[in-house]
């Protein structure tokens, strides 16, 4: 990028991604300590992961896009655009009355988070130089910190003394003064070229990610073989292929496959995409286990994932600090048995654990995620030539949204499949899925006989074993995978 006339205000455009961050970390922290209430008031525990899967899905299908339209016209006009369909998708998030239009407005929410994220990795990496940019991406962690005190003790407050819509409204602000601050300060210039559009490469894409989401939600709701399941993996496949052919046509390809070619490229995005599958599984499951076994309000069920968001930034800077002195696959090695060991904890986790014990796991979770995910993203910018860090950044985060939208739609196969299991037995003969929508939300559960609720708590906790048991299979894959990256050092 050319040095252009009026000079970017570093100061203020990281100030503007931080602000950013904040906005997409509290988001997410907020609708994770809110669901069980949503389940509740809309009866939707059946639809429950089309909330989280939709805009992961949305997400995945418009960040490629996204990451090669800020190489080609800028990363400013790119990122103002997310935000603001993001804003518009928040606002109607929190106008919702049903379960399906909360699940539309969703969708809309993520076309918008396909942009915020890594675009704003994207102009980390313009205006930082590499040895600096790890230790900002730590600074950037912060606000995953402030967001998570933050997130889970507002979106409690507003749950339980006003209406779940709220929880959306106040992305709205936040919002806006991103725009603001990207509009007002951050300049550059781009000298653009007349280049095809690869708009065959990018519908190819889209079509092959939304049929292979689609068909991981069809089997999460039903694990059963079906028509429509083989249909949409079949139509993903064919897409994916039609997307390899145009790409190695055309003149300016939205993901230029060389970038594959790299091993510690792929490496790096496969270790993210598994370690934010089980991330995701902290994000939704424990506020679930707090609340519907433990019996805590919203506000305490979120609070218990609120230690991984403030260690999470003591991992990003211990990420700065020996990401230039140690091989990156050392790094990982340490990082990951990090989060396995806290995997580990989670399975040995009684029903009767103490709250203290979910503070403890997850403060450890924050540090080896905090160390893994600065690490792979960094790592993924360096590795390719400067005019394709925008889209070796998108590649990236679709990598971590894949990996989040697909676990968690396995995520939901282990859960309806036990909660099923444990309803049809006759043991437990009475007990239907209304009542487990009831359970999870104290507000609703105080209604269920007494009699039954130490029942519906065993059922619940042993589908919620199961969701653990494939999160850290997910870690131990990237652990293994990680031991084929054979980079010695980074080059600076």
């Amino acid at each position: 990028m050319e040095k252009s006339k009026k000079q970017t205000n570093v100061v203020l455009v990281t100030i503007a991604i931080f602000v950013a961050t904040f906005m997409t970390a509290v988001e997410g922290t907020i609708v994770s300590t809110a669901m069980p209430t949503i389940i509740g008031s809309l009866e939707g525990m059946a639809l429950m992961n089309w909330v989280f899967s939709i805009y992961l899905l949305t997400s995945a299908m418009m960040t490629p896009v996204y990451g090669k339209l800020s190489d080609m016209i800028g990363r400013k006009p790119i990122f103002i655009i997310g935000a603001i369909i993001f804003i518009m998708g928040s606002a109607l998030c929190g106008l919702s009355q049903t379960m399906t239009q909360l699940i539309i407005f969703r969708a809309i929410q993520g076309i918008g988070a396909g942009a915020i994220m890594p675009v704003a990795f994207t102009i980390i990496a313009d205006i930082y130089p590499y040895e600096k940019r790890a230790k900002v991406l730590g600074m950037n962690g912060a606000a995953w910190g402030v967001a998570g005190i933050f997130g889970p003790l507002l979106g409690g407050f507003i749950v339980d003394h006003l209406s779940w819509h709220w929880i959306f409204y106040i992305n709205v602000p936040v919002g806006l003064l991103t725009i603001l601050l990207v509009s007002l300060f951050l300049h550059e210039e781009y000298h653009f070229e007349k280049k095809p559009i690869d708009y065959f490469g990018c519908l190819t894409l889209m079509g092959a990610l939304l049929f292979l989401l689609y068909g991981f939600q069809i089997l999460g709701e039903n694990p059963s073989i079906s028509l429509k399941l083989i249909g949409a993996f079949l139509v993903s496949i064919i897409m994916f292929a039609l997307f390899v052919v145009a790409e190695k046509r055309a003149a300016d390809p939205i993901i230029p496959l060389s970038l594959f070619n790299n091993r510690t490229f792929v490496i790096q995005n496969v270790v993210a995409a598994l370690v934010s599958g089980f991330l995701i599984a902290v994000d939704v499951y424990i506020p679930m286990w707090m609340q519907g076994i433990l019996g805590m309000k919203a506000a305490m069920g979120g609070f218990a994932i609120t230690p991984m968001s403030l260690t999470w930034v003591m991992g990003s800077f211990i990420a700065g600090r020996v990401i230039l002195k140690y091989p990156v696959k050392w790094i990982l090695t340490g990082s990951l048995i990090i989060v396995a060991f806290s995997g580990a904890f989670m399975l040995l986790l009684p029903i009767s654990a103490p709250f203290v014990l979910f503070l403890l796991v997850t403060a450890i979770i924050g540090i080896g995620m905090g160390i893994t995910i600065t690490t792979t993203t960094v790592t993924a910018q360096n590795v390719v030539p400067k005019n394709q860090i925008g889209v070796a950044t998108s590649s990236n985060t679709l990598f971590r949204i894949l990996g989040q939208t697909i676990m968690i739609s396995i995520y939901g196969i282990i859960l309806n499949s036990n909660i099923a299991k444990h309803i049809s037995a006759e043991t437990v003969s009475g007990i239907n899925e209304k009542m487990m929508n009831k359970l999870i939300n104290p507000l609703t559960a105080v209604s269920l006989d007494p009699k039954i609720l130490p029942t519906l708590r065993e059922i619940l906790f042993d589908g919620l074993q199961g969701v653990f048991l494939g999160a850290f299979i997910a870690v131990i894959l990237a652990f293994v995978i990680n031991q084929f990256d054979h980079k010695k050092m980074p080059k600076i």
